[in-house]
């Protein structure tokens, strides 16, 4: 019984220290852009695990977008526009996008549309993000990457920049 009541101390203690990844989220302005970053995550109407699930997603990387905070949860938009909410420990800060619209984008060699054309991915498919300006962003597809017109992704905005 004893060691029980130790176990049970040891577990109250962990649970009660703060994941320093989940408050310097709760920091962040709202709306941003993240990416779930479990290989399976639930979407819940509301922002406690006794609301029922909504959605579950299995597709780790997919971009989400973050448009409230409540405690260690997220009110977030999926790139079809549906809402819901997800635990803050399921979603990571890497930036991440995904083709939408009709047809395939480019990726070229170099931020410009006279760049030489490296590769092309379709509607649907999820790459990282990194060196966005001026309207491009470089989008690695599992090591295929190249620039891509932002006009082409979702999980990212007109005129923002990243490193």
């Amino acid at each position: 019984m004893r060691i029980l009541a130790a176990a049970l101390s040891v577990l109250a203690a962990v649970a009660l220290i703060p994941d320093p990844a989940v408050a310097a989220d709760a920091k962040k302005s709202v709306p941003y852009y993240a990416s779930i970053s479990a290989s399976r995550a639930r979407m819940r109407t509301g922002p406690a695990r006794t609301y029922p699930a909504s959605w579950l997603y299995q597709r780790q990387d997919l971009p989400i977008k973050v448009v409230a905070i409540f405690k260690e949860w997220r009110k977030v938009a999926d790139p079809d526009g549906t809402e819901g909410w997800m635990q803050a420990n399921l979603l990571s800060g890497t930036r991440t996008a995904i083709v939408h619209g009709a047809g395939p984008v480019e990726l070229r060699e170099k931020p410009a549309a006279s760049g030489k054309l490296l590769w092309r991915a379709a509607p649907g498919v999820v790459g990282r993000l990194s060196q966005c300006g001026n309207g491009w962003c470089r989008f690695d597809v599992k090591g295929q990457a190249g620039f891509v017109a932002i006009g082409g992704l979702w999980g990212v905005e007109a005129g923002e920049t990243l490193p």
